[in-house]
């Protein structure tokens, strides 16, 4: 049933990546991919993903190193079966984006008790790390459901 995934942050660099990353390792039969809700606002679009973002990530064994930011759009969700996202608030950005996909929208935290998963830019390499743990661990919740 979800075959295409779609993971969402704001700016397309931190945790999106990351968690496209972790569930492309676990679901190699889906498709996934990311994108940010403030990719074109933050001009981040083309940019790599945040150095300690892919620091974390490949002690993690996964990488990084390719990914380019880019901006949610319309167009874009509506080749997604499942658009997961970070935070509570970004269901609602993305809802007053792209209304018809509220339908497939969805925490990625939502197997952890809806958990929202924080922002680490610009802070502190021990929070990423914490971040990462958390984006790690909701990627097996989505993985056990969607195999």
């Amino acid at each position: 049933m979800f075959e295409k995934i779609l993971v969402v942050c704001v700016g397309n660099i931190c945790r999106s990546p990351t968690g496209e990353a972790a569930l492309k390792k676990l679901l190699p039969n889906k498709t996934v991919a990311s994108a940010g809700i403030a990719s074109l606002k933050s001009e981040l679009v083309g940019k790599p993903a945040d150095a300690t973002a892919i620091e974390i990530a490949k002690n993690y064994d996964l990488d990084l190193s390719a990914h380019q930011s880019q901006q949610l759009t319309r167009e874009l969700a509506q080749q997604y079966d499942l658009i997961l996202v970070m935070e509570k608030g970004h269901i609602r950005a993305v809802t007053d984006m792209i209304p018809e996909a509220r339908g497939k929208t969805m925490l990625f935290g939502h197997w952890q008790n809806q958990k929202d998963i924080p922002d680490p830019y610009r802070q502190s390499k021990e929070l990423f790390e914490i971040v990462f743990k958390a984006i790690d661990l909701a990627a097996h919740g989505w993985a056990a459901k969607l195999k």
